[in-house]
């Protein structure tokens, strides 16, 4: 009878079992209950009880598709990897991709689209300078948010932008101090793809160099898309300048370096040195190693970077886009805007775009690839400067750092 009874009664320890998982399970719900929907979302956001949607906005066809598909590529390994850790605000993120197709006007086109139709919460998007201009009435007459990942000539200041890549002062005037202190270069020829980012930079460059003391021997621009670089091959052979510096982007970029080498300059020379302001290891794909080895690369970004947030982003993004992908400057700066956006939201308690303007700055990626970055007031990043060397194997080697973050000045005095 005695042995019946204590059959029939759980012990101690069961019931402890049982009641500490009960209040672990309780506990849970209480953490990850997301709050509720008219709470974080009071102007008709695509967010529902449990979701949350966003666009992607780049060239997955033309000649900027060799640059942008990465972007994109990092957008969704971000979703991904917050999707995982558990979203925003208790909420995954869905996306709706579009496709700016290399042309402007589609640009615009596609974010009236995403932020009058879909109701997006933010969009990633945007490469060169010409798709973000046109886009960024659309931004600021619909409150929209835009994440722009491309390093760019800076002057412009947009509280419906946050720019994960470099402005002027931490890319153009930054290089342009490095080849004048360590190569002693003195003439400087200017190249670049013809549309706002490379003559805006290079208007920048020349003003930079002026005030160095040191001379421009020659200036050219090709349309978007061009691909016989024989004359300025030439004019480059007669002018003798010590330094190329070089903004073309796209699909030219693998006509451009192709030609030269056969038209037999080695960039391993001391002269003509190549610094460009456009090429990064997305673009090497197409160019190859091979037709770039010995030219210097000025970004914030390597993917040869030896720091703990890269070894693990790096393994990441191969996993997920396999082997053979690679990892260029925009795709890192692409990958922050999904984080960034997500800690300030998550900061404001609201997807709405009036608090999250409120909430950006101030917001730190310790986790960064490139290392800690921050938000600056102007809605640009604290970030370094870095120039690489390009190697055979289409990697650089990095061989410049600054000391420490470059605060973002997109007007700089003198230069506008």
């Amino acid at each position: 009878m005695i042995n019946s009874l204590k059959r029939s009664i759980p012990s101690l320890k069961s019931v402890f079992t049982v009641a500490v998982a009960a209040f672990a399970f309780s506990q849970a719900a209480i953490v990850n209950a997301a709050p509720a929907t008219a709470e974080v979302n009071t102007t008709g956001l695509a967010v529902t009880d449990d979701t949350v949607t966003v666009g992607i906005l780049h060239s997955i066809t033309g000649t900027m598709a060799i640059s942008e598909t990465g972007s994109t590529q990092a957008e969704k390994l971000a979703i991904k990897q917050i999707n995982e850790s558990g979203g925003v605000l208790g909420r995954q993120i869905k996306y709706i991709q579009e496709d700016g197709a290399s042309d402007w006007p589609t640009f615009a086109e596609k974010s009236r689209k995403l932020l009058v139709k879909d109701k997006v919460a933010a969009v990633m998007g945007c490469w060169t300078s010409a798709s973000r201009k046109a886009a960024l009435p659309v931004f600021e007459q619909y409150n929209g948010m835009l994440f722009y990942p491309t390093f760019y000539e800076g002057l412009e200041q947009s509280p419906n932008v946050v720019y994960t890549g470099q402005e002027a002062t931490q890319q153009i005037i930054a290089s342009i101090d490095w080849v004048v202190k360590t190569k002693g270069v003195k003439t400087f020829y200017l190249l670049g793809s013809d549309y706002i980012w490379p003559r805006t930079s290079m208007k920048i460059a020349r003003k930079h160099i002026a005030k160095l003391g040191l001379k421009v021997v020659g200036e050219e621009y090709y349309p978007l898309g061009h691909t016989q670089f024989n004359s300025v091959i030439n004019k480059v052979k007669l002018k003798k300048p010590d330094v190329i510096f070089a903004a073309v982007v796209g699909g030219s970029n693998v006509a451009f370096y192709k030609q030269v080498k056969a038209a037999g300059i080695d960039w391993r020379k001391e002269k003509p040195l190549m610094l460009t302001i456009s090429v990064t290891e997305d673009e090497v794909l197409g160019i190859g190693g091979e037709n770039l080895v010995g030219a210097y690369s000025s970004m914030k970004y390597f993917q040869s970077l030896t720091n703990g947030n890269n070894e693990t982003f790096v393994k990441a993004f191969k996993e997920m886009w396999g082997e053979d992908s690679v990892i260029g400057d925009v795709t890192q700066a692409a990958y922050l805007g999904p984080w960034i956006w997500k800690y300030a939201v998550e900061k404001a308690g609201s997807f709405d775009i009036d608090k999250l303007k409120l909430a950006l700055p101030g917001i730190e990626l310790t986790t960064a690839p490139e290392g800690y970055v921050k938000v600056h007031p102007n809605h640009h990043l604290w970030s370094k400067a870095r120039i690489g060397l390009a190697r055979e194997d289409g990697q650089f080697d990095v061989v410049f750092e600054s000391e420490g973050l470059i605060e973002p000045d997109p007007f700089p005095k003198g230069y506008q």
